[in-house]
Order: C-alpha cells, then sequence, then structure tokens
C-alpha cells in the first residue's frame, strides 16, 4: 500500500483498508482544521487507486471494510467513483461495507440517480462534517456550506439509501455563539434524519487558522460547563422523527454520551445533568484530536 502524507480516517474506521482515492481536500479553507493543509489538493490517476486495491488483495486474507480518503473524496467524479466500487466488489467479495469522506456541496453536485448507482454499487457511508447549523458560525470557520445546504445534502444522502454520519463541534461558536449553534445543530438533525451523529469538542491545533484567533484572544474555548449545557440544549431540540444513532465519546469529549435519538434524549439530558451537578468531567489532559 502507499501512502501520500498524513492519512486520517473516522474512528469507526480504526479497523478498515483505508486507499487514498485524493490527496489532500478540495475545499481545505476550514479555520478550525489542521487536516491536510501541507497538502495540495489532486486527485490520484485511477490506475494508482486500482493497483493499490489489488495489492491489498495480495497483501490480506480478509477485507471487511473499506475506507476511501482523502477528505472529501466524494469530490471524484461518480464514473470514477463506480469503477472503483467495482474494483472492490470483484477483489473483496467478503467486504461489509464501503465508505467515504464527503462535503455537502459534494453530495448536492450528483443527482439523484449518481447516488442510488453509488449505494447500489456498495458505498454505504457518507460522512459528512456539518460542524454547526448555524450559518454565521459556518461562516465564521469557513466552512463553505449553509445550514440549509447541510440539511438538503443530507436529506438526499439517506432518500438515495446512503447513510449519512454527520459530526458536529461542540464549543465552535464560542460562549457568544453557543445558543445558536446548539439550536442550528439540533435543527439540522430534527429535519435532515441523518443515520448517525456525533459531536466532537473544540479543540485547535497550532496549525489551524482558528488558532491565531485563540491567541489573539478574539476567541476563547468555552468551559467544561459551558460544553455541557450547550450539548442539553442541543438535545432539549434535537428530535427527528427516525432513529438517528447519536455518538459524544471521542477523545475530545468532556462527557461521554451514546444512544438513539428522539428514544433516548432524556437519558442523555440526565446524564449531562448529573455531570454538571458532580464537576464529572474529563481532564483537559486526556483529551485528543
Amino acid at each position: 500500500m502507499r501512502y501520500e502524507g498524513n492519512v486520517y480516517r473516522p474512528p469507526s474506521e480504526a479497523h478498515s483498508l483505508i486507499v487514498q482515492t485524493t490527496i489532500g481536500c478540495a475545499h481545505g479553507k476550514c479555520r478550525f482544521c489542521s487536516m491536510y493543509k501541507a497538502d495540495n489538493f489532486r486527485v490520484r490517476p485511477l490506475d494508482e487507486v486500482l493497483e493499490d486495491f489489488r495489492m491489498a488483495r495480495e497483501a490480506y486474507r480478509s477485507v471487511g471494510r473499506v475506507f476511501l480518503a482523502d477528505g472529501d473524496a466524494m469530490v471524484l467524479g461518480t464514473d470514477t467513483l463506480l469503477t472503483i466500487l467495482g474494483e472492490i466488489s470483484a477483489l473483496f467479495p467478503e467486504c461489509e461495507r464501503v465508505s467515504i469522506y464527503g462535503t455537502p456541496r459534494d453530495a448536492l453536485r450528483k443527482t439523484p440517480e449518481e447516488l442510488r448507482a453509488l449505494a447500489e454499487a456498495g458505498l454505504a457511508i457518507v460522512y459528512i462534517g456539518a460542524e454547526s447549523g448555524d450559518d454565521e458560525v459556518l461562516r465564521r470557520v469557513e466552512k463553505g456550506a449553509t445550514a440549509d445546504e447541510i440539511i438538503e445534502a443530507i436529506r438526499k444522502l439517506e432518500e438515495a439509501e446512503l447513510a449519512a454520519s454527520v459530526t458536529f463541534i461542540s464549543g465552535l461558536g464560542g460562549a457568544e455563539l453557543s445558543e445558536q449553534h446548539a439550536l442550528g445543530c439540533a435543527r439540522v438533525i430534527t429535519e435532515s434524519r441523518p443515520s448517525f451523529a456525533a459531536l466532537l469538542t473544540l479543540l485547535l491545533d497550532p496549525v489551524a487558522p482558528m488558532y491565531k484567533d485563540l491567541q489573539a484572544g478574539t476567541f476563547e474555548f468555552m468551559t467544561p460547563e459551558e460544553i455541557a449545557e450547550e450539548t442539553l440544549l442541543l438535545l432539549e431540540h434535537a428530535r427527528p422523527k427516525t432513529d438517528c444513532v447519536f455518538r459524544s465519546n471521542h477523545a475530545s469529549n468532556y462527557v461521554p454520551l451514546k444512544g438513539t435519538l428522539p428514544h433516548d434524549n432524556e437519558q442523555l439530558i440526565e446524564t449531562l445533568r448529573k455531570a454538571l451537578a458532580s464537576g464529572a468531567f474529563k481532564s483537559d489532559h486526556f483529551r485528543a484530536l
């Protein structure tokens, strides 16, 4: 296998075969993000990608899952993705699922027919970094999408039978925008009805452009208590009409949470209230990106 630069993947893809179909991220402007900042985005030649899969077939007895990297590999043309998915199917008949990173606008650029074709060819999960559901927060961090676009993209994926796994970042708007950030995230979950939703808590690598705001004093991290209150507000309003597996158990989080919305909202809220009453938050020394 051949890799270029730093390779990132979602936590749930820890045991997946990872193959870079692109290098870097086509957007690459998110101010909170330190991933791919040293990379100039490019699409890998298709023959190189297919050769990597053939190399993997020789190296591994069994491949149960495949993750297509880098940052928004769904930017690739549908024909290219179908060729890659066809090769995976031929080489790894034991493969249970294929997943990919995508931006909201990657999903919006593809037609419903293209998305359904990808699902039928074996693509199962699209990881979407929504980060927020508030347009002002999204504008400040230069996400490149509005809340309405994020909702439309998630709906489009789910209607094509592609499971959307959507990530939000607690504390991204700071204390100033905390309430609207929480309510916006809740709105995205409620209206788009993703299969999966996850919360990370903001940490900044010095490489991230937003780190300069921290140094300049124009942005401050929220306290664990403020993060818990923000998450409480989100959970009080996030009420999708279909099951949404919810996780807030990333290494960056102060309080681990897991359940299914909307059934477990009250249980999750009670866990946060107990943490607030007892001060039982993970130490910053043990938090990580």
